[in-house]
């Protein structure tokens, strides 16, 4: 990308203070703020689309050049985070629900997901079986391998639960000759959504099409463990009802372990550790009531 104030001289901006966020630049200027980051080409096509479908939550474009983009910069109101994540979801409720479409697809799109799904649960309980072998055979154990020997029980019920329901779904899939997408904004957290007079969704540069979940699956892993997901998961399908394959499939990703590794600091394991624990009892409690009647995927 060209040096940014190069940029900002082609279009008459005067600048008088930066600021630098990750490959973002933040630029105070006499007519006004605006934000200048490298431009991204892969999601031109979803920017056209998300245009044609009306959908205008997201920072007005001022200019573009071969490989720059400008934007205005809106300011965030500084409301609680409570209510800024039930603005998000509503946004992206939205967002599903004016972009979805089905596709034609072979019997390998879902035998595939299927596949990588079952080859990481078969992975992770291998991987937690010989991690826990060797700490149980210690004489002494560190307080995070202490934590995790005492949780080991509800890492395994959640891979047995993930190893279930992946049979479940795909037998519900497996022959269905299309499915339902929509436009993932694909990088969603709180730090990425902007509350003003309007709601608006910012750093689009990971932006695909694919199911609806993935999504919420996301957000689900950045903010699981502070805030009310059985709230927001209902809320969202106010808007956009998630249909029972997406919901079974939403419910093992979220579900599903992730690998947990040791570093020097114990504090930090146990910190990873904890997180990862409280986690998966949010994810029981969360998926729980949609298993007490009938299973998601209704054998």
């Amino acid at each position: 990308m060209k040096k940014i104030n190069e940029i900002l001289k082609q279009y008459n901006y005067k600048p008088y203070r930066y600021k630098k966020i990750g490959k973002t630049v933040i630029v105070d200027t006499d007519n006004g703020s605006i934000v200048v980051k490298k431009k991204s080409t892969s999601n031109e096509q979803i920017k056209k689309y998300l245009e044609s479908r009306n959908f205008d939550y997201k920072p007005e474009i001022i200019a573009t050049g071969e490989d720059y983009e400008i934007t205005r910069f809106i300011e965030d109101s500084s409301i609680p985070k409570e209510q800024k994540i039930l603005d998000m979801i509503d946004l992206v409720s939205l967002l599903h629900s004016k972009t979805t479409h089905y596709k034609e697809i072979t019997e390998d799109y879902f035998k595939e997901l299927y596949e990588d799904l079952s080859n990481n649960i078969y992975y992770l309980k291998s991987y937690y079986n010989d991690l826990i072998t060797v700490i149980e055979g210690k004489i002494y154990m560190d307080p995070s391998e202490y934590l995790l020997a005492r949780n080991i029980s509800r890492i395994f019920a959640s891979l047995n639960f993930c190893e279930k329901e992946i049979e479940n779904w795909y037998q519900v899939v497996k022959e269905k000759k299309q499915t339902r997408l929509v436009v993932l904004h694909n990088n969603l957290s709180l730090e990425h959504f902007i509350r003003n007079k309007s709601s608006y969704l910012i750093s689009w540069d990971k932006s695909k099409i694919d199911n609806p979940i993935f999504d919420l699956y996301k957000l689900y892993r950045n903010h699981g463990e502070y805030f009310d997901f059985i709230t927001l998961l209902k809320r969202y399908e106010m808007t956009y009802p998630l249909l029972d394959e997406e919901r079974c499939l939403l419910f093992i990703m979220i579900a599903m372990p992730t690998k947990l590794e040791f570093t020097d600091s114990v504090f930090k394991n146990c910190e990873v550790i904890g997180r990862e624990i409280d986690l998966l009892f949010k994810t029981e409690i969360l998926i729980s009531p949609y298993y007490s009647k009938e299973t998601v995927t209704k054998k």
